[in-house]
Formats: structure tokens, sequence, C-alpha cells
């Protein structure tokens, strides 16, 4: 069948080196590329959204979603090592599935990469505009460098234009079309501003857990795992797993990557491991310190985040779910306000490496496509200069910047997680036909166990997509549709498979 042309992964590999980017990216660049494309906005605003539905129990959500990335983070790794180019998920599947699916799974990708950045370039902005709004340490009025209230918010988010969100959205393009590697090293600095931020918060937070802040610790269950409302544990799992999203962005730095088959799994499984590790201590300080319970509707459930009676609800509020910034929020509480408005200003720092990593994986993608000709070749030209897919930054990074001034943050981010648990399992299936098709492929790194990790895999992607919104889930649906259109109207007869040529 025409649909399924399956490139083969010599050819995949000899295709890279016709038209290949620089290698120069080592294991603690790529562990740190990873913690930066993860720590960001996930932790430091989504953390009221999750308390929002589920609770001090969004501890739990935290592990659930960390499972499942670990999982997927197993498979990953043994396909980027034996597969080491751009593309992530779309490269693995073209050379499983075939061009048909692994289209799908590329136009997929755009969700997690795409809509994720945006929703980064709003939570900045969140943050940006939480500073601006107070007296940045006593150096001004309070207020008195405050934006317009409606150039603080998307027209979506009952605003009118996010000025913040578009601006930074633009000035991390420009950073990516300069250079990789001076992307890394800018990256490098911002992960260590994050992590000392996180850092501080633990000390302070921990310490002022009150046991008392923690009961009851499932106001909204655990939701159904079949599909639900999106309250409860596995629907704060299914949104809190945008905290996770990016460390496969590691994989698609396969290609600029110096002993890619070595330092791809130490890059994916290091990010990972650390990153877990800071969010259950930040989760269990924020909901333990000053309580993280959620609003409730006159049925006693929690009400959905961001809906017009949980803004109701929240008028005049101190709650932890209430708020923009609520790490911040928690050192004020705390007595804290200097400390806190240094938090703000580390993630108004840090969290621009979130979206370049992002950005960064959502051009990868786009420009291996192009390379097999499933988009214009304009999409993989080189700047001379640079040495980075420039024309496709450029595209990125402005439908980023215009969507981050519109949309919400929340609704971004849950959009986001369909395409990337699509792309998660398809990896993990990848993986098992792989073993049973080419047994005998050198694989630097083997999942372990993989009959067993592999399988658990997709059915936690499954668990975790339908306790998604039903907003995320039709957009989803949507999104394919069109990705169908296009593929049938352009890629289906261009790609370098169509006449028989892989190479």
């Amino acid at each position: 069948m025409i649909f399924w042309r399956i490139k083969p992964l010599d050819k995949i590999l000899e295709t890279a080196e016709k038209k290949s980017l620089k290698r120069q990216l080592g294991p603690i660049q790529l562990t740190l590329l990873g913690i930066g494309a993860v720590i960001g906005t996930g932790i430091f605003v989504l953390t009221a959204e999750a308390a929002q539905k589920a609770g001090p129990g969004m501890i739990l959500a935290f592990v659930i979603a960390a499972i499942v990335c670990g999982l997927a983070a197993l498979a990953y790794a043994e396909l980027a090592a034996m597969i080491p180019v751009s593309g992530s998920a779309y490269t693995y599947s073209y050379g499983v599935f075939g061009e048909f699916i692994a289209w799908i799974v590329g136009w997929a990708l755009v969700l997690e990469y795409a809509i994720g950045a945006t929703a980064v370039t709003v939570g900045w902005s969140k943050y940006m505009n939480g500073l601006l709004n107070n007296d940045l340490f006593g150096l001004v009025a309070k207020g008195s460098l405050s934006l317009p209230t409606w150039l603080q918010t998307g027209y979506f988010s009952g605003g009118g234009f996010n000025l913040l969100a578009f601006l930074i959205g633009l000035a991390v393009t420009w950073l990516l079309v300069i250079g990789t590697s001076k992307s890394a090293r800018v990256n490098a600095v911002l992960v260590a501003i994050k992590i000392v931020a996180l850092a501080v918060f633990i000390l302070i937070a921990i310490p002022a857990v009150k046991n008392a802040n923690l009961h009851p610790f499932l106001p909204g269950g655990w939701g159904n795992p079949v599909g639900s409302n999106g309250i409860g544990v596995l629907g704060a799992a299914a949104s809190i797993f945008f905290a996770y999203v990016g460390f496969d962005a590691v994989s698609t730095a396969a290609e600029e990557t110096k002993n890619p088959n070595r330092n791809i799994p130490i890059g994916l499984i290091g990010a990972l491991l650390i990153c877990t590790v800071f969010y259950l201590l930040v989760g269990y300080g924020a909901a333990g310190s000053i309580g993280a319970q959620p609003m409730l509707g006159a049925n006693g459930m929690p009400l959905d985040p961001g809906t017009p009676a949980m803004t109701a609800a929240c008028q005049n509020s101190q709650a932890l779910v209430c708020s923009g910034e609520p790490l911040a929020h928690v050192m004020r509480v705390l007595g804290h306000p200097v400390i806190g408005n240094l938090i703000g200003l580390a993630a108004v720092i840090a969290l621009p490496s979130v979206i370049l990593m992002m950005m960064f994986g959502q051009t990868r993608i786009f420009f291996t496509m192009s390379r097999d000709g499933l988009l214009p070749d304009a999409f993989s030209a080189v700047h001379p200069r640079f040495f980075t897919p420039h024309v496709i930054t450029y595209v990125t990074g402005i439908v980023v910047s215009f969507c981050g001034a519109l949309f919400p943050v929340g609704k971004l981010a849950d959009t986001s997680n369909a395409g990337t648990l699509l792309a998660f399992a398809m990896v993990a299936i990848g993986v098992l036909i792989l073993r049973r098709r080419q047994p005998d492929r050198p694989r630097p790194f083997r999942t372990p166990l993989a009959w067993i990790v592999c399988p658990l895999a997709v059915i936690g992607c499954a668990v975790l997509f339908v306790n998604l919104s039903i907003v995320a889930k039709s957009v989803f649906v949507v999104w394919a549709l069109i990705g169908l259109v296009i593929y049938r109207l352009y890629g289906y007869r261009r790609s370098q498979l169509a006449n028989g040529n892989a190479s």
C-alpha cells in the first residue's frame, strides 16, 4: 500500500548525512537542554491548575505523569541511539510504520512543540506582569510600570492582546536563528537560575508544611481512567503532564550531538530524573505550606479551571489555585515577599529557555519533514552563516508569538499534551516492532524489559489522553484532519519515497 511507504533506517541515516546539521552538543549540554525544556510553565504556572483539579492530591498527579514519561523516555532512548538524526518520533515512525503514520505523528508534534512553546510564552507573561504590577523590590511605586489591563491577557482569556507573550516569542526566535551552540550556552545559564529558584522555594516551603493543609487529600477523587471531565487526580495528571513535556526535545537534537549513541540516552534519562525530584518536592511544599484546596461548585466538586465560574470564585481570593504565579504567591503568603518577587524574577529570566527548546524541537521536526519531501524545500534551508534552519524558525516564531498573544495558558497546555501523548505511544510501539523486524540491528542502548515497559507506556498515554479536556481532544481531531488534507494535496505526491527515491 502506498500509504505505508517505509523508509529503511539505513536510508534515513544516509539522507541525514547529505544535508546535515553541525554536531556540537555534548552530554552535559544535552542534559541541560532537557532540563531547560522540562522545568518551566508546568511547575511555575500549572501547579495552581493541578491543585484546582486534585487538591493536595496533585502530588500523586506529578508521580503518575512522571511514571508515564519515564516509561516513554526508556523507549525514546533506544530509538534515539539507533537513529541519531533530527526528527524525533516523526523520524522513528517513518522507519517503522511508514510515511502515512510518520506524517500523522509529525503533524501531531506541532501540537507538542509549537503549541507548547505558545503556552510557555503566556506563562512567562503572567510572571512578568506580576513583577510589573508590584513595586519591583521597592524601586518604583506599586503598579507604576503596569501595562494596560487589555495588554496583559489575550483575547480568549478575556483581555485583548498579550503584548509580553508576543515579544518574548519574537526574542527567542531571533536567538534560535543565530545558532544552536549559542542557544545552548544561554540555556545553561537559564537552567541554573531555575534550579536555584526552585531550591530556594523548597528550602523555605517544606519546613512550613503542616499536615492539616494536606486534608482532604483527594477532594476531587481519582477521576475516571476511561475518561472524565478533567477533574481528579487523573485529570490533574493529564494536565500536569505538560510539566514533563520537552524532555524528548533532546532526541530532536541528535543530529547536532557529538557521540549521540552514548549522549542521547544520558540527556533523556538524566533530565527526567532531575526534574521529577524537583517537582515532587515543590508540589509537596506548595500544598503543605499554605494549602491547595480547590474552589468547589454547588455539587461539591472542584470547578473547572478557566471557566467563568472559577473566575468568579477567585475574586479577591488569596488561594493557591487562583494565582497566576503560584510559587511566588506561596512565598508572599508565607511572609517572604522579597523572595517571592525573586522567584518571580527567576521565572521571568529562565522560562524563555523552555520556549527556546520547544521551538528548537518544532523547527527540527519540520526541517526533517521538509528534507523528506513532505513539506516545501524552503523549510530545510540552512543559514549560510549560522548553520540553522532559519526559514522554518522564522515561520514557527511568528505563529508562536501571535498565538501566545491571544490564547489562555491552561487550554494551550492541554492541547499540547494531546499531540505529545500520541507521539510517546507510537515510539513505544515502534521499539517493539523493531525488536521483531530487526533483532540484530545494533542497539547502543536497549530499553530494559521492553515487552513490559513499552506496553505500559502505551497504556499510560491512553489513560492520560482520555482524561484531557474535551476541548483538547476536539482540537486534536480537527488538527489531524487538517494534516491529512495537506498530506493528500502535497506530501503524498512530492515525498522522497513517492517515486521510489529514499535518498
